[in-house]
């Protein structure tokens, strides 16, 4: 099969969209603007070797996970996903029935949030590249932040952290775990927290930021943006019942350094806190409080552990660190 074929053969029968005027088949897509919304636009590329592995991820695997990433990024703005353009570029060592696959996995979960897929561009080269933009909406003057912390906000968290390193570890080292396939498929398969995200519009005041890097990365971004100091209680960092059976050291780093969990860390006004649970109670999403925001030292994130209260680095994946 050729490009054009190819091309051909991941298009849509259908569009799910009813804004979408034009997808594939010409140089561009057309869809139409709507009154009271802002678009929003998140990109993220993903490499072979860096991202993902053949030993650890289906590729099937491949194209769930790098859309899911990117939905993420939405539901972190509080926008609803609408489109998303895919580019690649494809390798010899890669089948056309392995790149379906990819294909396969982004277009299931995409079918979940009602995306159309509108484009990209297909290349050659040395190592398998995925790169994808989606295109999101939300309500005007709601689309969320993480310049909107302020002293007093509970901190929360959505699920449970260091899973996703825990799958990657238990695929890449041979033994007995317990409920190893939850662990393995909250990396292979994580599933971004939109329904979530969109219960939150009717708040006033919050900040978002998806865990990509590790919670400890995040927080000290909205810490550095609004300008303020978090305060994390370690005691109160959600994990799965069947997480303690790795070593202490390696849930330490995977719970605040490891990321991939794709939950959405939030500040809110404590007045809005019963109501974050019971948007969270409606959408089936497990929440918890794990700090707060206060004065002190600017841009900031303390980390109370064990009696002692230490400051928590900027530290997690850093693609450009040395």
């Amino acid at each position: 099969m050729d490009e054009f074929g190819f091309i051909d053969s991941i298009k849509q029968e259908a569009y799910m969209q009813p804004s979408l005027i034009r997808g594939i088949g010409d140089d561009g897509a057309v869809f139409s603007s709507e009154a009271g919304k802002s678009f929003v636009t998140c990109i993220d590329t993903f490499v072979e070797g860096v991202h993902f592995s053949k030993e650890t991820m289906q590729p099937f695997h491949v194209g769930y996970r790098a859309l899911a990433a990117n939905i993420s990024d939405l539901a972190a703005m509080g926008a609803e996903p609408a489109f998303y353009l895919v580019s690649i570029v494809i390798p010899q060592s890669w089948e056309m029935k392995e790149l379906s696959a990819i294909y396969a996995g982004m277009k299931e979960l995409a079918k979940k949030y009602q995306m159309d897929l509108i484009g990209g561009d297909t290349v050659s080269g040395e190592s398998l590249i995925l790169s994808i933009t989606v295109i999101g909406r939300a309500d005007k003057g709601k689309a969320r932040y993480r310049s909107d912390a302020s002293v007093g906000d509970v901190v929360f968290v959505t699920g449970t952290l260091g899973d996703s390193q825990a799958g990657l570890h238990i695929l890449t080292n041979q033994g007995e775990y317990r409920n190893s396939n939850y662990f393995i498929d909250r990396h292979r398969m994580p599933e971004p927290r939109i329904p979530f995200a969109l219960g939150l519009k009717g708040l006033s005041r919050i900040a978002l930021n998806d865990i990509s890097d590790g919670v400890a990365s995040e927080t000290n971004e909205i810490a550095e943006a609004s300008n303020v100091t978090i305060a994390l209680n370690d005691e109160e960092i959600p994990i799965s019942s069947d997480f303690v059976q790795f070593p202490k050291q390696l849930q330490h780093q995977w719970k605040y350094f490891g990321g991939e969990d794709f939950e959405l860390l939030g500040t809110v006004r404590e007045q809005d806190w019963e109501e974050v649970k019971r948007i969270a109670e409606k959408t089936n999403t497990r929440v918890s409080k794990i700090g707060r925001v206060t004065g002190g030292y600017k841009g900031h994130v303390l980390l109370k552990i064990d009696n002692k209260e230490e400051r928590l680095e900027k530290k997690g994946y850093n693609h450009l660190s040395r």
